[in-house]
Order: C-alpha cells, then structure tokens, then sequence
C-alpha cells in the first residue's frame, strides 16, 4: 500500500506579509529619524547678532477717526474736522514722537471706526505722507465667531 501517490509535494513558499510589514516600520523609522537639509538658490553666510541686545520699541503715533469723521491724535480731540487741521496737528505729533525716540521714525496707528468714509481715512494718509511718515498701520479687531 502505497500511500504516498496521492499526496501532491508541497512547494515552499516565502510569506510576504510580515516581510512587508518589518520593511514598513523600517521606512517609518527612518523618516522620524531623517534630519532635513534647506536648500536654498544662493549660498548665504548669516550675519552673527549679540541676542542679548533688546530691540528698540518704535514710538507710536495713534490717529482716531470717528463715524462723524472727527479726528483724535493721541487720545487729543482735534477742534477741527478739516485737511489743514488733521495735517498741522498730525506734524507736531510726528516731530514730539521723533524727538522722543531721538530721531528714529515713529509708527503710525491709524484707529479708524468701521462707518467712517474712505475720505476720512484718505486725509490722514495723506497728513502722514506730508509729515513724513512711512511707517503706517491699520488697527483692527478680531471677527468674533468667524471659523479659520
């Protein structure tokens, strides 16, 4: 009795799975591991800086404009609502704040109410173009409920 002629032989077969398995925790590894270059087009060498040095703080100018179109300088009501007024008022400011931050040019915040006319905020960029400040920023609030 032969009992052999009827089992086929079995083959040998290499089982993938846990071969790919360890190659993958082996890629993953290394890309935790991996430090990253920066290219860049240009070859720099940075400048060293003494971290210890505080910058300076820049003075700063605040210009209100009201929904009526009434102008404060610094918390300073102006008596006018004219050009000539904001742009006389807005020199004084500019040369006090140049003098207090011993010639450094000051930044001006420009605090302007949501119902305010363009007009109204056009006439202090442009008593700040005549003042002689370039330096010139926009005060806003946060959008309350607004989803990023």
């Amino acid at each position: 009795m032969n009992f052999r002629r009827g089992l086929e032989k079995a083959e040998p077969e290499i089982n993938l799975i846990p071969l790919i398995d360890v190659l993958l925790v082996i890629l993953i590894f290394l890309m935790i591991t991996t430090t990253y270059t920066k290219y860049t087009a240009l070859k720099v060498t940075l400048p060293v800086a003494d971290a210890n040095k505080a910058l300076p703080v820049p003075e700063k100018i605040v210009v209100s404009v009201s929904a009526d179109g009434a102008y404060a300088i610094d918390r300073r009501v102006l008596s006018g609502t004219t050009p000539a007024a904001l742009n006389t008022a807005l020199k004084q400011a500019a040369d006090v704040a140049r003098s207090r931050a011993n010639g450094a040019e000051p930044v001006l915040i420009i605090n302007a109410d949501a119902q305010s006319t363009h007009q109204a905020v056009i006439n202090v960029m442009e008593a700040a173009r005549l003042a002689g400040l370039s330096h010139l920023t926009f005060a806003t609030r946060a959008n309350q409920g607004a989803g990023p």
